[in-house]
């Protein structure tokens, strides 16, 4: 039997919580904080492999093995790892209370509405994508991805972090909450547990029947009528709806929508759960985007600019919407496709324009694909019948990255 016991925050271990082991694994201060037996082997927790094969040794023998893991180690913990090798069905766990239950309860604050990542040993541009989308998030932190990290990378975000060092120690814990650019400025040193992102104007939220982060919306492809534009000057959603569905937006990643116009693509991928950043040129253009944003409960990060130049800066995304036309198209597209993770989207009407879109993908070694989208809708006729009233053809091109394509990518 192995059993896994989390210290949780604020409490202390029971004496005899290794009474009759053969083996202890923990964390020094682990291994510090309680009695062992004299006979029981001791392993300091550093690489997980070797105490993993040292676990199995004693498993084999059917001797006791004692765990000693931080806060609740089924959240983000080692229960994973031991029930991948062993089974479930050899593992007794004691949770403890985790670090983010506790940050959430210093700061006063509910958290079954809570997005919950880690950054710990994983790219940090995750929970960063994640904290510019939803309103409150719960980021675990690690070597080069706590709060001065992150508050670099969300320094234009309208946001407050809540930084809760060694959480449940009486004579160190601190919780403070800073600016983004005030956690830049500072050096946090190795103490902290835990960092909330927090947008203030919607902490507390709806009573909730689920936990976690919200439900997907219900539909997409949202009629034209549900965003404010100009002149008919939108992506009609049968394309849209193509767009979205070769984007696959997704909580975690960051979105494009280049010449975005209205800012319909890029509210659809905000309310499909991807951070975004939406590039326009005109003045009137970005308040639209802003208010339709706004308007459907969605943080859309509007840039206001011309591109290529205004991409220079932008984190890489993992998708890209490319709307509009001209001749510098080409070369905008293979701007993006260079910085694209994942993928390139392109939406055109003019037709002359197809053979350098596909070369610009391709180019960058992108495999590519596309559809000509004629759709007719139903319009009414006197005496209560309907006809057909066709749309505008448009061109929408795409480009995948192929997975084992990434060198050189940007991260």
């Amino acid at each position: 039997m192995i059993r896994v016991v989390g210290t949780g925050t604020g409490t202390s271990l029971p004496d005899d919580v290794a009474d009759g082991a053969g083996l202890v694994v923990g964390a020094r201060r682990h291994l510090q904080a309680v009695r062992l037996p004299e006979a029981a082997e001791r392993i300091v927790l550093g690489p997980l492999a070797p105490a993993l094969d040292a676990i199995e040794e004693y498993v084999a023998k059917d001797r006791q093995v004692v765990v000693l893991a931080s806060g609740d180690p089924g959240f983000f913990g080692i229960v994973r790892a031991l029930a991948e090798r062993f089974g479930t069905e050899r593992l007794e766990v004691r949770a403890g209370v985790s670090s983010v239950a506790t940050a959430f309860a210093r700061a006063g604050l509910p958290w079954d509405d809570a997005v919950v990542v880690s950054a710990h040993g994983r790219e940090l541009r995750t929970a960063v994508n994640v904290c510019r989308a939803r309103p409150k998030v719960a980021v675990l932190t690690g070597p080069g991805s706590g709060p001065a990290e992150l508050g670099a990378a969300l320094r234009d975000a309208d946001r407050v972090l809540v930084v809760a060092s060694s959480l449940g120690d009486p004579a160190r814990e601190r919780v403070e909450r800073v600016t983004p650019a005030g956690a830049a400025a500072r050096d946090w040193g190795a103490a902290v547990s835990v960092v909330l992102c927090l947008d203030e104007r919607r902490t507390l939220g709806a009573v909730r029947t689920v936990a976690g982060p919200a439900g997907g919306p219900a539909g997409w492809a949202l009629d034209e009528g549900e965003f404010t534009h100009r002149d008919s000057m939108i992506t009609k959603f049968e394309v849209r709806a193509l767009a979205l569905a070769r984007l696959g937006p997704r909580l975690g990643d960051l979105v494009w929508d280049v010449g975005a116009g209205s800012g319909s693509v890029a509210v659809e991928c905000a309310r499909l759960g991807a951070a975004v950043v939406a590039v326009e040129k005109a003045a009137d253009g970005v308040e639209r985007i802003r208010a339709n944003a706004a308007a459907h409960g969605v943080d859309v990060r509007v840039v206001h600019g011309q591109a290529p130049g205004a991409l220079t800066g932008l984190d890489a995304p993992d998708a890209v919407f490319v709307g509009g036309g001209g001749r510098e198209l080409p070369a905008l597209v293979a701007q993006c496709a260079r910085r694209a993770r994942r993928t390139v989207v392109v939406a055109l009407a003019a037709l002359d324009r197809v053979p350098g879109v596909r070369e610009a993908l391709t180019g960058a070694g992108f495999t590519c694909d596309g559809v000509l989208l004629q759709s007719s809708r139903l319009a009414p006729l006197p005496g209560e019948v309907s006809r057909l009233a066709a749309a505008n053809p448009v061109f929408l091109l795409w480009g995948v990255r192929p997975p084992a394509c990434t060198e050189g990518v940007p991260q």
